[in-house]
């Protein structure tokens, strides 16, 4: 199996790379619980395909005595766990990737975590495999986990399991063990849809059904792990789809040369192929499929070129290349499966990065249809998702987007969600389909605009956004710049924090979730009164950065003017007329901001008010005035030509 034995090896040394060059390629991932041998399984692949350097098999032999659990003999798994705090606790904690081969085929593997908190990594590993090894301890049979990524297996497309009973040794090579835990986990395999499954009994650790048959399970006839990696055929019919490249990047060395490259991620394409640029929709011919090496006649699934139309079109970073007889859809509203992968629990409404392919949006996800229990299937209601919660969603996107559902390609249908301030990967997903509703909603078109209802009122519509902790003097400043402005004749209206929950936001309470949707509520209703030329003002304390940028992204450059209103939560606090802060210091109230929920100060905020005390209210409302006219939103009063 190994090179070793290969006699080209040590005979003609260009012929064998010349074959090793050609061989197949399989990417696998082994997860399962914790502590069912996946990392001492790899650890003994690589030391049998004799991938460990002299060096590395000195260092294992003095690692197994200090950290190995093995009682000094070997320990595998030391050649995947390279974390120190793997070592130290005896369990993978980040996707190890290694690579491997045999005589037949080229691996990647990716060593996956088997704690619940790092089903995030393994949902990374899965992402890009093509066969899944699931690992069970012969002694525990099918766990939680074992279900959780059984599950996760089947939700990314993953669809050959080779499911490894291992550590049969610790029961006796028992085939009685072995087959009920195989018709256990079949059972539930059928539920999930994965049909394609081999089991094998194995010891990592001894070796035994790794490489060779072992004399100890003389009642199996079935392939050993290895065998069954080498031999296994797996559905690779991307090259049978219509053609999909991503524009990674329009490369225009010169004036003589525009081209769009990117990897091609479906199907095939030639020469005069006839394509769509999604999403703009417009078809041209390709002339020229070039690659550092050369033109080609063809480019399939996987390879990376860049490709040269006949027409000027426009075509940017992010667009799709399709074909134009069966091109992607396009929409901005789906329905999605969402694993959410932070600490912070998903926020419906909150606006995040989506990258799908190489285009980023903005998504908004709303609240879940259901979550998904992975011990039982069931469908549970739910408000939000947790760390490691899978449930069903619409997302809404602030644009259109190519795509094709996840079951019909990867590369189309997968998507990351991102924390727009932190850049965090928050989640992963899979899109089913495009809502239908987004089909039937056009904008309709409309004769008087915004400008002119502005011109009506003789001023610029502008958003004054006032934020800041309970007490600060938000509302006190707002109502009084309001009484000013309304003196002046101006057109304006105030939206006050705790006015909208007598009515609008009534249904809405205090949790991070209700706050992030009472400020989606109230900013698409100052658009609105935006988009009618009014002046609108609103008091919130609006403590999240996020919903604050959702709501100025919503306007037109320039109308957005966020007014931090800065007393610390000293003053605030000593200020506390209504008795909200002494109610959430003693419990009373939870998720109140500056106590036990946070605050998240401004930036980069227009106007920046100290209402501390130094600063009298009506002063502070003269600042918001002279802003407006400095910024031209209100002209000048006549004593101030």
């Amino acid at each position: 199996m190994a090179h070793a034995q290969n006699d080209l090896l040590a005979t003609d040394i260009e012929a064998y790379l010349e074959q090793h060059e050609h061989k197949s390629m399989l990417r696998f991932i082994t997860c399962g619980s914790v502590d069912d041998g996946k990392s001492t399984l790899i650890g003994r692949l690589l030391y049998d395909s004799k991938l460990v350097f002299e060096d590395h098999l000195a260092a294992l032999e003095s690692d197994s005595k200090k950290v190995g659990t093995q009682g000094g003999e070997l320990d595998f798994a030391l050649l995947v766990d390279g974390l120190a705090a793997e070592r130290e606790q005896g369990i993978t904690i980040d996707v190890a990737y290694r690579f491997f081969s045999t005589e037949r085929r080229k691996f990647i593997v990716a060593d996956t975590p088997g704690h619940e908190q790092y089903t995030r990594n393994m949902v990374t590993g899965a992402s890009t495999a093509e066969v899944a090894v699931i690992l069970i301890d012969a002694r525990k049979g099918v766990l939680t986990q074992t279900r959780r990524h059984s599950y996760l297996v089947s939700l990314l497309g993953i669809r050959h399991v080779l499911l490894a009973i291992n550590k049969l040794d610790l029961v006796d090579y028992s085939e009685e063990v072995f087959h009920r835990i195989e018709a256990e986990y079949r059972a539930f395999a059928a539920e999930i849809g994965l049909e394609h499954i081999v089991c094998v009994p194995l010891s990592a650790l001894k070796g035994d059904n790794v490489t060779e048959l072992s004399p100890n399970t003389p009642w199996y006839d079935g392939p050993t792990l290895i065998g069954y990696l080498e031999t296994v055929e797996v559905e690779r019919d991307l090259d049978e789809k219509p053609f999909r490249m991503p524009v990674q990047w329009v490369n225009r060395p010169d004036l003589d040369f525009r081209g769009f490259s990117g990897e091609v991620v479906g199907g095939t394409v030639h020469p005069g192929d006839r394509v769509r640029i999604l999403p703009s929709g417009r078809e041209s011919d390709v002339t020229r499929i070039v690659t550092a090496d050369g033109d080609l006649d063809e480019a399939v699934t996987g390879q990376s070129v860049t490709i040269c139309l006949a027409d000027e079109v426009d075509v940017s970073r992010g667009d799709v290349l399709a074909a134009a007889q069966s091109p992607a859809g396009v929409a901005d509203q789906f329905e999605a499966h969402i694993v959410w992968m932070a600490e912070e629990e998903m926020l419906p409404g909150r606006p995040y990065l989506l990258k799908l392919g190489t285009r980023t949006v903005t998504a908004t996800v709303a609240q879940p249809k259901y979550k998904v229990n992975v011990n039982t299937l069931e469908h549970t209601a739910a408000r939000t998702l947790e760390l490691n919660e899978i449930g069903v969603c619409n997302i809404s996107l602030d644009r259109p987007v190519p795509f094709d559902a996840y079951v019909d390609n990867r590369d189309m249908g997968g998507f990351i969600l991102i924390d727009r301030f932190t850049n965090a990967t928050v989640a992963a997903g899979l899109l089913h389909f495009a809502l239908r509703r987004a089909d039937n909603v056009h904008w309709q078109a409309l004769e008087v605009d915004k400008g002119a209802r502005a011109a009506l009122n003789g001023q610029r519509p502008a958003l004054l956004w006032f934020t800041g902790l309970s007490g600060a003097g938000k509302s006190t400043i707002a109502n009084i710049v309001e009484q000013k402005l309304h003196e002046q004749g101006r057109h304006t209206y105030l939206l006050d924090g705790d006015n909208v929950r007598h009515g609008l936001n009534k249904d809405l309470g205090f949790t991070d979730a209700d706050r992030v949707e009472n400020i989606r509520r109230v900013a698409e209703v100052a658009k609105l009164m935006v988009d009618a030329g009014l002046i609108v003002l609103a008091s919130f304390i609006s403590p999240f950065r996020s919903e604050r940028r959702m709501a100025r992204d919503l306007l037109d450059d320039g109308e957005f003017v966020e007014v931090f209103v800065d007393s610390g939560l000293d003053v605030a606090e000593s200020r506390d007329r209504k008795g909200l802060y002494a109610k959430a210091r003693r419990g009373e109230l939870v998720n109140f901001t500056g106590i036990d929920s946070p605050y998240e100060e401004p930036e980069h905020p227009e106007i920046h008010l100290d209402a501390s005390g130094s600063v009298s209210a009506e002063d502070a409302a003269d600042q918001v005035i002279e802003h407006l006219r400095q910024a031209g939103f209100i002209a000048p009063l006549a004593g101030d030509i």
